[in-house]
């Protein structure tokens, strides 16, 4: 195949015009097809974006029984080819019985090969025009990198922060509340990294018994302990070269403190029963849910420990302080679980819209996640209502998406909280909104102010 080239697939039997055709369209990789099986393997093989399919092929060269059938698989394996059917001067019908079974175009005999060379770049141009158009549609609104959906100025400077830091070594230490996406992070911070072709090691300290958590990050030697039948790699040395994700790092246990510490601070470990130092090239990435300052007052946590931690310290903020990212979170996994579910939903009822925007979501986005995916498989109408959300939004009033209201709400506070300064004095209360005694009387009446 051309590397410059676009490839378009030729199906015709007849060796002359197989000939003809290679050597008027010379701006093309062609390959060619003299029936239709060979047709559907260079279609499964080439993956061509546009065909020439003559309608009369063997065993019927004839009719155009046989070029009509083998344009049907073509359609039904590749929808986004586009097939131009080439037909004889009083086949018209036929023609249009090709366009109506998915054919882009068609062509009659004999060939101008100007023409048809248009026709056929024509086709390529569509081809690569839905090609992107495509791409534009997968692409989640808002979404500013892979994986992370928001248009919360706060979430988008802890996408921007991360992009940064991720082609350096610094050790990141990630700080949320549970549900957050800090593993989303930390997965976007080792794919942006340099060692993103290493793996990714991700460890939950919580999660894995005291007893068992140091031998699962530093590894063993044979005989260490009774059950050690064979020398086996920690989860550190595993992730060599690559990212090793600490999740919840606030409750690893304090005699382990010492030893991470030791890690970060020499790059070497040694395996439980060993004697040997290891050195090991790691990216650490650490993540925890908990106030790790109030853990180090408290004597539970060590200081030094959370200084190595913490070379690049980002926060993440919570889902209910992401302003217009419930609702676009909610339509993302709303996307999502109809297509898993092989569900048809058009979308959220004003109401439940109105639900999600006033709920706290004290889970985050973990916890909408499988709100949104309950909802889509309980679901019994065509729209996901509040009910099917099952929450309790509790009383909070929303807020007014008309300009015009917007505008007048926020007048009407300004010149609250002004004539409350000034405890009423109109002259000061002016100075400090910034207009005249006879604008600042105006908006008093309008705004049904005593």
């Amino acid at each position: 195949m051309s590397d410059n080239k676009p490839t378009l697939l030729v199906v015709e039997d007849d060796p002359g015009l197989q000939k003809q055709l290679r050597w008027s369209l010379d701006g093309y990789d062609i390959q060619l097809a003299a029936d239709r099986e060979a047709a559907l393997n260079q279609i499964r093989r080439f993956e061509p974006a546009v065909v020439l399919l003559d309608l009369g092929l063997p065993p019927f060269p004839d009719s155009a029984e046989e070029g009509l059938a083998t344009l049907q698989q073509i359609v039904a394996i590749a929808p986004s080819t586009k097939v131009i059917v080439v037909t004889g001067n009083q086949d018209r019908a036929n023609a249009v019985k090709a366009i109506s079974l998915g054919a882009y175009d068609f062509y009659q005999k004999p060939f101008d090969p100007q023409i048809l060379d248009m026709i056929i770049a024509r086709a390529f141009r569509v081809h690569g025009l839905e090609q992107e158009n495509r791409v534009l549609q997968q692409q989640r609104p808002g979404e500013v990198m892979h994986g992370i959906i928001t248009s919360a100025p706060g979430m988008v400077r802890v996408c921007r922060t991360v992009e940064k830091v991720a082609p350096s070594d610094a050790t990141v230490l990630l700080l949320g509340e549970s549900g957050t996406g800090k593993e989303v992070l930390a997965r976007a911070l080792h794919r942006l990294s340099n060692r993103a072709s290493e793996r990714f090691v991700a460890i939950n300290c919580a999660a894995i018994p005291e007893a068992l958590l140091e031998s699962e990050l530093f590894g063993y030697e044979k005989g260490a302990f009774t059950g050690a039948a064979k020398q086996t790699i920690g989860k550190i040395e595993y992730a060599s070269k690559g990212t090793l994700f600490l999740d919840e790092i606030g409750d690893l246990p304090q005699p382990l403190q010492a030893k991470l510490l030791r890690f970060l601070q020499e790059r070497v470990i040694e395996r439980l029963g060993g004697r040997g130092e290891i050195p090991v090239d790691v990216r650490v990435i650490g993540a925890t849910h908990q106030n790790l300052e109030n853990l180090i007052q408290a004597g539970s946590f060590r200081q030094d420990l959370y200084y190595r931690l913490s070379e690049i310290s980002v926060t993440i903020p919570p889902l209910r302080e992401r302003q217009g990212d419930a609702a676009l979170l909610a339509h993302a996994f709303l996307e999502k679980f109809s297509t898993q579910q092989n569900r048809t939903l058009k979308g959220f009822t004003a109401d439940a819209i109105e639900t999600i925007e006033a709920y706290p979501w004290p889970g985050n986005v973990r916890e909408m996640e499988n709100v949104i995916k309950r909802a889509v498989i309980m679901a019994e109408g065509t729209q996901i209502t509040a009910q099917d959300l099952g929450l309790k939004a509790g009383s909070a009033e929303s807020e007014p998406l008309n300009l015009r209201q917007v505008r007048e709400e926020a007048d009407r506070r300004a010149v609250i909280r002004a004539l409350g300064r000034t405890n009423g004095n109109i002259v000061q209360a002016a100075e400090l909104l910034g207009v005249s005694r006879p604008t600042l009387y105006d908006l008093i009446n309008r705004c049904g102010l005593k």
